[in-house]
């Protein structure tokens, strides 16, 4: 009997860890992500616009973070440079080309750990109907129990740069800069059960 005892409490063990170990997935909160990108203006000014998301989800497997995975939606609808005449501007056909290809997309291939809270994350983003792949650097700012929602939750900000003209985005180039530095930053949470319905 004592034996029936402790393989039932191994395997309740066994249970446990496993359940602590399984890749979990966080919905991303549109009103705590920012997407970031900056450019140089003929050299005088580095103006930032904020992509923002609409829909995102994280994967994250903090035991094999190599299985890890994120995909997110960005509508240009959500552009915002807090200068209104250039949100238009970006909008139209010379850039962005919002009516013709109103969404970003991105959606990651790979995701490499670095040591510590650092990740290598590769995807594929899509911009004016145009796929090329993006490495962006990638720090885990926190994970755990959200104090506000009580729900597992977590953080990350990263990093990267690209050259818009790689998209098609190649108007005004060298005089207003090829390349865009990106800043993200980003939280989610596990919905609640029954969330949605």
């Amino acid at each position: 009997m004592r034996t029936l005892r402790y393989v039932m409490l191994a395997g309740l063990l066994g249970a446990a860890v496993s359940a602590q170990a399984a890749p979990v997935t966080y919905k991303l909160d549109p009103g705590h992500t920012m997407v970031l990108f900056s450019w140089s203006h003929f050299g005088f000014s580095h103006p930032t616009a904020d992509l923002g998301i609409a829909d995102g989800t994280l994967v994250f497997d903090q035991q094999h973070p190599s299985q890890s995975s994120v995909e997110v939606t960005m509508p240009l609808s959500n552009l915002d440079t807090h200068v209104p005449a250039l949100d238009q501007h970006l909008k139209q056909p010379d850039f962005f080309n919002a009516d013709k290809y109103p969404e970003v997309t991105f959606k990651s291939t790979s995701v490499q750990p670095l040591g510590g809270k650092r990740y290598k994350v590769t995807g594929n983003l899509t911009v004016h109907g145009v796929t090329r792949p993006v490495v962006l650097d990638a720090t885990l700012n926190n994970i755990g129990t959200h104090p506000m929602t009580g729900q597992p939750a977590i953080g990350f900000n990263a990093t990267g740069t690209l050259k818009r003209s790689d998209f098609g985005l190649g108007a005004y180039v060298p005089k207003v800069s090829d390349e865009i530095q990106l800043n993200i930053t980003t939280e989610g949470s596990v919905p609640k059960a029954g969330a949605g319905h």
